[in-house]
């Protein structure tokens, strides 16, 4: 009987729960699906901390060589570290690894070589077509040659070249709290952070993909509490939270409170325009700040709205040639770093601009952090598009007040701006407003809220 993947395979990645959703028997049909969608004669792959990824990995790594593919395995890595290998190597990659989910899933990212996405329309509908039939008819034929499965440590190449791309040679010492999440974190920062002048004190660096201490996902505020009561008591100068993957970071300042991903998108887009001249593209999605455009056009460079999603992102930064991405879910993508997403850089480019002078961060990013916020507010609705269409009918006639539909709604005054977009997966609709002032946020998310709820 064929397996049904409508429930594993989404719209960037595969992810269930193991084994009741998948198992290696199904990662090794993936692995021959992979080879003969990317028609690679090598690929690359590597694997989070988690109970089950090792399995898998080596599962889909048989399948592969099956089909005459030369594997080089990386082993346990952070996503963003094989991306870079994906990237350095020039190989088509993949990654086990469920990012923030609870234990009991796991998942694989994929990509093309230089690090270049595999998504619904770039590959993955194809493979999960192969998978299908396979797991029916069984499994295809090995090539008449069998590929070889060799092992490389890329820790060190890629700490470098990330260090590569930031200077950090003249930064003050800085006291810095990381908490890793018991994740992939635990295994990068110790060798990335390496001869830095930084005092680092690390919070759950064990690896253990059961996450013992509180689940490896820094944008809910219950996951980041641990780690703004020990930047108070350490009286260090910053905190740094990453995902399961470590392919993204979270911010909070010397008080411990959070720093939007919005301002760090705005500090970094304003170094990256630094380091090419004054001129450049960054991309943004539809629902960060008014601060980014704003101050990308302050820096010189041209900012690029986007819908939310990173193959959006990745799509119009090999489209436009952007030097920069970044997006509210803290997840950042450079150019020089195959347009891929890299919590670890964006992280290095806050240490270099807090430790190039002198002042406390909440103070450095109070220049990009202009606005009230609403933060996302989701809620449940039994139709999402009659809630949509009650809100354009609402505020479509109001002066002063422009509609777009780019993704979602977005409905945007003078002083203010909401979008409202549908879940693609859950019967939810998701909020994100923005004002001039707090009082102003408020009365716009609450009228809002009273619609989409009414």
């Amino acid at each position: 009987m064929a397996a049904d993947l409508s429930q594993i395979v989404k719209a960037y990645d595969v992810r269930g729960v193991v084994p009741d959703q998948w198992d290696e028997s199904l990662a090794e049909l993936f692995g021959a699906a992979f080879a003969q969608v990317t028609g690679a004669d090598a690929i690359v792959t590597g694997h989070d901390m988690r109970p089950s990824s090792p399995g898998l990995s080596r599962a889909f790594a048989r399948g592969a060589a099956a089909q005459g593919v030369d594997v080089t395995e990386i082993g346990l890595c952070s996503t963003d570290q094989l991306y870079y290998a994906s990237g350095a190597l020039n190989l088509p990659g993949a990654m086990f690894t469920a990012s923030h989910n609870p234990a009991q899933y796991n998942g694989i990212k994929m990509c093309r070589a230089g690090a270049a996405p595999v998504g619904q329309d770039t590959g993955l509908a194809d493979i999960r077509e192969l998978v299908e039939r396979w797991s029916e008819s069984g499994a295809p034929e090995p090539a008449a040659t069998q590929g070889t499965i060799t092992r490389r440590d890329t820790l060190e190449d890629y700490a470098a070249h990330l260090r590569s791309l930031v200077d950090l040679t003249s930064i003050r010492p800085l006291k810095v709290v990381v908490d890793a999440g018991n994740g992939m974190g635990g295994h990068t920062v110790p060798t990335v952070f390496a001869g830095l002048p930084l005092t680092l004190v690390p919070m759950y660096f064990e690896l253990d993909g059961t996450f013992p201490n509180h689940e490896a996902n820094p944008l809910d505020p219950a996951n980041i509490v641990d780690l703004q009561k020990r930047v108070r008591e350490e009286g260090a100068d910053l905190g740094i939270a990453f995902d399961g993957d470590a392919d993204r970071c979270f911010v909070v300042d010397e008080h411990g409170d959070p720093v939007s991903p919005s301002a760090i998108t705005a500090l970094v887009a304003s170094r990256e325009l630094a380091r090419n001249g004054g001129k450049g593209t960054v991309i943004h999605n539809l629902i960060t700040s008014w601060s980014v455009p704003e101050v990308v056009k302050e820096n010189g460079g041209t900012p690029v709205r986007t819908r939310v999603g990173h193959s959006f992102i990745k799509a119009e930064m090999a489209r436009t040639g952007a030097i920069f991405g970044g997006e509210h879910s803290a997840h950042y993508y450079f150019r020089d770093f195959w347009n891929a997403d890299t919590g670890m850089l964006a992280a290095l480019h806050v240490l270099a601009a807090l430790g190039g002078q002198e002042g406390p961060l909440s103070g450095l990013v109070a220049q990009y952090d202009r606005y009230a916020g609403s933060g996302e507010i989701n809620s449940t609705v039994d139709d999402q598009s009659a809630r949509l269409a009650a809100l354009k009918t609402a505020f479509q006639s109001r002066e002063g007040v422009t509609l777009d539909e780019l993704d979602g709604l977005t409905v945007t005054a003078a002083d203010w701006w909401f979008n409202v977009r549908p879940s693609n997966t859950e019967p939810l609709l998701r909020l994100n407003a923005e004002a001039r002032d707090e009082t102003t946020m408020a009365e716009v998310r609450d009228e809002v809220l009273s619609i989409i709820r009414g």
